[in-house]
C-alpha cells in the first residue's frame, strides 16, 4: 500500500527539525572526538573526528538547503526550489569523498608506522557515546524519511549510517590496540572506515542524480495515481503520465480519456475532482491533467508525445 505523502508545509517542519538535530549532533561529536584524540593519539579516533567535522559541514548545507527548497515558487522559479535538496546531496557526496581521502591517508600512515593508543578507556567511551548518538539520529532520520522522502535528509542519513559503521569499526580497533597490544588494528579500522565512506558517497550521488535527472516516481505510486484518477468512470485510459520529485514537491502531468459527449463544464468538473483525489494523498503535488475525447483524440503532445517516442513511449512502466 502506498503511504500518503505530507503537504509541503508539513514536510518543511519535519525536515527543519531533523536537520537542526543533525547539526547539533555533528557539532557535539566533533568537539568530544577532537578533544579525546588530542589526549589519546588514536588514528581511528582521528579518522572518526575528521569524518564528523565534514559531517558537520554537510549537515549545515542540508540545514539551509531544506529551508530554501521549501520556499514557494517565484517569478524566476515557477516549479519551486525543490532541487536545492539534490544539489545539497551532491555537495554531501563530495564531502564524503574528501573525508575518505583524509581517513585513508591517516590509515596508511598508521599501518606503516603504528603508534600506541593513549587514554584508551576515554577513547573507547567517546566512541561508544558517538555510536549511541549516531544510532539515535539515524532512527529519527529514518522516521522522517518514511514521511517526507527528502533527498537531502536521505543524503544526510547516508552520512550517519556510514558513521555508525565506522564508529563501530573504530571502537573495535581502539579496544584491540589498547587491550590486546595490536596497534596495527587501530589503523586497519580506519582503513575499513575509508571503504565505508566511499560506498556511502556513491549512494548519496546516486540518489541526488535520480532527482536531478527527473527520474519517475516509484511504480507503486504511479499506479496509485492512475487508480485515483480512474476512480470516476468518466475518466479512463490514463496515458502519457509523467512524474518527478523536486524536494518536498511532486510534479505530475497526464492525458485522460473522457466521453466526448460531455460538456466543457462537465469535463472540467470531472478533471478537478480527479485532482482533488490525487491531492488527498499527494498534498504537495503540482498536477496537470489534459482531457482527450475518448476514441477521437489525434496523437499530440510535443517532443515527448507517444508517437515521438515510438514503441518505447511514455506509457511504459
Amino acid at each position: 500500500m502506498v503511504q500518503p505523502r505530507l503537504s509541503a508545509a508539513e514536510t518543511a517542519v519535519l525536515t527543519r527539525r531533523i536537520t537542526l538535530a543533525s547539526t547539533g549532533v555533528a557539532l557535539l561529536l566533533v568537539t568530544i572526538k577532537a578533544l579525546v584524540w588530542a589526549m589519546s593519539g588514536s588514528i581511528a579516533l582521528l579518522a572518526s573526528a575528521a569524518d564528523s567535522a565534514l559531517d558537520l559541514l554537510a549537515s549545515l548545507v542540508t540545514f539551509f538547503a531544506v529551508r530554501y527548497a521549501a520556499s514557494p515558487p517565484d517569478a524566476e522559479h515557477r516549479f519551486g526550489h525543490g532541487k536545492a535538496e539534490a544539489f545539497a546531496s551532491l555537495m554531501q557526496g563530495g564531502l564524503v569523498f574528501a573525508s575518505a581521502a583524509l581517513v585513508g591517508r591517516e590509515a596508511v600512515m598508521g599501518l606503516i608506522d603504528p603508534q600506541p593508543v593513549r587514554q584508551e578507556v576515554l577513547a573507547v567511551i567517546v566512541m561508544a557515546v558517538s555510536t549511541a548518538l549516531t544510532f539515535g539520529l539515524i532512527s529519527a532520520q529514518s522516521w522522517v524519511l518514511k514521511r517526507t522522502a527528502s533527498v537531502a535528509v536521505a543524503g544526510d542519513r547516508a552520512h550517519y549510517a556510514t558513521d555508525l559503521a565506522s564508529n563501530i569499526a573504530a571502537l573495535v580497533g581502539i579496544a584491540a590496540a589498547a587491550w590486546l597490544g595490536l596497534s596495527g588494528l587501530d589503523a586497519l579500522a580506519a582503513l575499513v572506515v575509508t571503504g565505508l565512506l566511499l560506498w556511502g558517497a556513491i549512494s548519496v550521488f546516486r540518489e541526488a542524480a535520480n532527482q536531478l535527472m527527473d527520474r519517475e516516481l516509484p511504480h507503486e505510486e504511479r499506479e496509485r495515481i492512475k487508480t485515483l484518477v480512474t476512480h470516476d468512470p468518466a475518466l479512463t485510459d490514463v496515458h502519457q503520465l509523467r512524474t518527478r520529485a523536486s524536494g518536498p514537491y511532486v510534479h505530475m502531468q497526464m492525458h485522460v480519456d473522457l466521453d466526448p459527449a460531455l460538456s466543457l463544464e462537465q469535463a472540467h468538473a470531472a478533471v478537478v475532482a480527479a485532482e482533488k483525489r490525487i491531492l488527498a494523498e499527494f498534498p504537495s503535488a503540482d498536477i496537470i491533467i489534459h482531457p482527450d475525447p475518448r476514441g477521437a483524440a489525434e496523437p499530440h503532445g510535443g517532443a515527448f508525445a507517444e508517437t515521438a517516442l515510438g514503441k518505447r513511449g511514455l506509457n511504459e512502466d
